[in-house]
């Protein structure tokens, strides 16, 4: 999203009450978020692959650094929303897609930026009921090989399996996730490192900050 998109989500009566920043330049966040507080901070999930990884590695960090800092993702569209959803339930405040009507986008947005607390419980409760559908321990490490830019067979020997034993459990995990390419997979692996679940510890593209 765009920073006339951007603009144009927040430019409502419900949302007037926030101060808007936009940062494009992660240099520039950083140093702004050292000099003074900001109550959310808004990541529209876009651009090449390095772009999102930054992107999602600056989430992580700031969570780390800012814990009390909201931090609200903007999905491009509802199967990557379900997808971050299902491997970082609790490691965000709050994930919407970009594709839904305006009034609904805005709707969703302004209930995360009043009820950050409520939500996450919500989120939190939602990863449990779903978790007969998350990933194995194996499938989580071959997705987090991958994002290391392991080859399969690399895999293999890493984790001392057949190689066809770790195909098969790379298709259970595209088939629970619900991609169907290895972009698709590599993407959820950068989510799956960058964006832990709670109590996990694993080795931007256009934004906003919201100060309330």
């Amino acid at each position: 999203m765009t920073e006339v998109g951007l603009r144009h989500l927040f430019g409502t009566a419900s949302t007037n009450s926030y101060t808007i920043h936009f940062f494009r330049d992660y240099v520039e966040l950083k140093k702004a978020l050292s000099t003074r507080g900001f109550f959310s901070v808004i990541y529209s999930l876009s651009g090449s692959r390095e772009q999102r990884r930054e992107g999602l590695m600056l989430l992580s960090e700031l969570s780390q650094l800012y814990p009390k800092t909201q931090r609200i993702m903007l999905a491009n569209d509802e199967r990557e929303a379900r997808l971050v959803s299902h491997l970082a339930p609790s490691g965000l405040h709050g994930i919407i897609s970009k594709t839904a009507p305006l009034d609904v986008l805005q709707a969703q947005l302004v209930t995360l930026l009043r009820e950050t607390r409520r939500v996450n419980v919500n989120a939190h409760n939602h990863w449990y009921v779903s978790s007969s559908r998350m990933l194995s321990p194996t499938e989580r490490a071959i997705l987090q090989f991958m994002a290391y830019g392991y080859s399969m067979p690399e895999i293999a020997a890493q984790l001392e399996r057949n190689i066809k034993t770790i195909r098969a459990h790379k298709f259970n995990a595209m088939t629970k996730l619900g991609v169907s390419s290895d972009m698709g997979l590599l993407h959820a692996a950068d989510i799956l490192i960058n964006i832990p679940l709670a109590g996990e510890e694993y080795a931007l593209g256009e934004g906003a900050i919201v100060a309330h």
